[in-house]
């Protein structure tokens, strides 16, 4: 779906998150970051794969990785999901689709016969100056921590 590839810049972004607080891409330079796109908040697949990132955590700040969720879902909803399950990381709100967008994961899909738009479940994984080291788009939800810190 996405046309960004290993090596690629990543797309400079900004986005509030489900406390109106501002992220961009340029607030995690020296940082390694995961970008993690999910389909919507509360639903079976996206909670297991956030909870699983949240169980692993500290394994991520151990390897000096921030995350950052990213859905279409509002502020409101992002907020909610956040709360229910004690994430330890941003989700961002993006309901005008600029970040969904800029990284390519809208598009058309298909489930029970159905076709729609909406978004890929895909992760990025930018290294400390900003560039694509790895684009996960077979997300396994349940073990996608060790698909990641591999």
């Amino acid at each position: 779906m996405t046309t960004l590839k290993k090596g690629d810049s990543a797309p400079n972004f900004s986005a509030l998150d489900q406390e109106g607080k501002s992220h961009s891409l340029s607030d995690y330079k020296g940082k390694k970051l995961v970008v993690f796109f999910y389909p919507k908040a509360n639903t079976p697949g996206c909670t297991a794969e956030a909870c699983n990132l949240s169980d692993n955590y500290e394994r991520f700040e151990a390897n000096n990785y921030a995350l950052l969720g990213v859905s279409a879902d509002s502020a409101t909803a992002q907020a909610k999901f956040k709360a229910k399950y004690n994430f330890p990381f941003p989700l961002l709100a993006d309901e005008n689709k600029e970040v969904i967008n800029a990284f390519g994961v809208w598009g058309p899909k298909k489930f029970m016969g159905k076709e729609y738009d909406g978004i890929h479940r895909t992760t990025f994984i930018i290294d400390e100056n900003g560039i694509i080291e790895e684009v996960i788009t077979d997300v396994k939800t349940k073990t996608h921590t060790d698909q990641i810190l591999k």
